[in-house]
C-alpha cells in the first residue's frame, strides 16, 4: 500500500499511540481524518491542510456516520483514493470482577468498555468499508488496509482487566476472519497489540505500579515510545503480504498476575 496522497482514518488520533500514527501518515504524504471526542491541542490546526479532525464519540452510532459523510465530501474535494482507517480510539475502565467488599462490578461500565473498544471499532470499520470496497485495486492488486489495536491485555490480563482483556482478546480474534471476509475485495486487516507503551494511560500510574512493572521488563528495559508504535502502522500499510494476524509489539514483556 502507498501511503503518500491517500487519505487514512485515525480514530482516537489526538493523543498517544493514535496521535504518533496521524504524525507519521502526515510526514510521509498521506491526508488523515482525525476522529476523536475532543481536540484540545488542535491537532488538526497544528498538522496543516492534509489533516481534518472530526468531534466523534464511537460507541455513538450517528456521530459515525456523520462523520463519515463529511470525510467522503474531503475525499472528493482532494480526488483522493482512501488508504484505510487505524482503530486507536479505546478506554481502561479498570476494576475486578468481586471488588474487596464482596460487591460485582457495575455491568455498565463492563458494556462501556466494549462498547467503545469493540463495537466502536467495527462500527467505524463497517461504515467505511463500503467506500474502500468500490475503488480501483493499486499495482499490487490492493484497494485498502484496517488496522485495529488489541493489546498484551489480551493474553497476559491481570487483575482488573476483565473488561479490558475482554475487548482487546475480541479485537484479536476478529482479525483472522475479517482478513478471510475482506479478501476477495483487496483489503487486508492486521491488528497490533501493544505492550507497555508511554501515553496517558501510563502517565498516570502510581509511581509503586511503575517501579513493579519495571521490574519485569525484558529489553529494552522500558516502555515503548508512541513513534515506535507508528512505524510498525507504516509497516504493516507498506507491506502487503502482512494479514489476518495479531503483532505484538511489548519488548518480550509478559505481564505478571501482580505487580
Amino acid at each position: 500500500m502507498k501511503i503518500d496522497g491517500r487519505l487514512f482514518l485515525v480514530t482516537g488520533g489526538v493523543s498517544g499511540l493514535g496521535l504518533a500514527t496521524v504524525e507519521k501518515l502526515v510526514a510521509n504524504g498521506a491526508y488523515v481524518a482525525i476522529m476523536d471526542v475532543h481536540d484540545k491541542e488542535d491537532v488538526a490546526g497544528r498538522l496543516g491542510s492534509k489533516a481534518r479532525f472530526y468531534r466523534v464519540d464511537v460507541s455513538n452510532s450517528s456521530d459515525i456516520t456523520a462523520a463519515i459523510t463529511k470525510i467522503l465530501s474531503w475525499k472528493r474535494d482532494i480526488t483522493r483514493y482512501i488508504g484505510g482507517v487505524v482503530c486507536c480510539a479505546g478506554i481502561l475502565g479498570p476494576a475486578k470482577i468481586l471488588g474487596k467488599d464482596n460487591t460485582p462490578f457495575s455491568i455498565e461500565s463492563f458494556k462501556k468498555v466494549l462498547d467503545i473498544n469493540v463495537v466502536g471499532t467495527i462500527d467505524v470499520i463497517r461504515q467505511l468499508l463500503p467506500h474502500i470496497a468500490i475503488q480501483e485495486k493499486d499495482e499490487g492488486g490492493e484497494r485498502g488496509v484496517v488496522i485495529t489495536v488489541s493489546s498484551a491485555a489480551a493474553f497476559d490480563g491481570q487483575p482488573g482487566q476483565v473488561a479490558y482483556s475482554a475487548a482487546k482478546g475480541a479485537i484479536a480474534s476478529l482479525t483472522l476472519p475479517m482478513a478471510r471476509d475482506l479478501a476477495r475485495h483487496g483489503i487486508r486487516a492486521v491488528s497490533i497489540s501493544p505492550g507497555l507503551f508511554e501515553t496517558g494511560m501510563t502517565t498516570n500510574m502510581p509511581v509503586k505500579a511503575k517501579e513493579s512493572l519495571q521490574r519485569v521488563l525484558e529489553f529494552p528495559d522500558r516502555a515503548g515510545r508512541p513513534s515506535e508504535f507508528a512505524g510498525l502502522v507504516q509497516h504493516i500499510l507498506e507491506n502487503s503480504f502482512l494479514n489476518g494476524t495479531v503483532l505484538r509489539i511489548d519488548g518480550a514483556t509478559r505481564m505478571p498476575s501482580r505487580i
